[in-house]
């Protein structure tokens, strides 16, 4: 995979030009036909996904609570906190996808594994916002 094209992902867009081409050695890139799911909520986590093109619904309890688009990155809860699937992301669009496995997050630096800790901290104040309206 070609190291620029990590970098349109805003997670990795900060990062050095030697962490980019490390994870482009090992990134793969993937493609998605409308309707396609991605990851199923209950599933294991086995890996890490980051939206190059296309658009994407993410379904909790069969709601819809998210669309997710380019830049967007998912499967992020799971692998790093080792729990099952907390939805379903199903592709609305042609998809142009990025994986990272389990093994393959966990080589990522540290400052990276800290963001995404940070994008699943956000994630989960937002779903407590929108389970307790009146709370905030």
């Amino acid at each position: 995979m070609d190291a620029s094209i990590l970098r349109t992902i805003p997670l990795f867009a900060a990062m050095d030009d030697a962490d980019l081409r490390r994870i482009a050695t090992f990134a793969s890139s993937d493609s998605a036909a409308p309707g396609t799911v991605l990851m199923r909520e209950g599933d294991y986590s086995t890996e890490l996904v980051a939206i190059e093109e296309g658009t994407a619904e993410v379904t909790h309890d069969g709601e819809t609570v998210a669309t997710l688009g380019p830049g967007d990155v998912f499967g992020e809860m799971g692998v790093l906190e080792k729990e099952l699937r907390t939805a379903s992301v199903v592709a609305t669009g042609h998809m142009r996808l990025i994986r990272l496995s389990n093994w393959e997050v966990g080589r990522l630096p540290p400052e990276v594994r800290d963001r995404l800790r940070e994008v699943i901290a956000e994630r989960r104040e937002h779903d407590n916002e929108r389970a307790h309206p009146d709370a905030t």
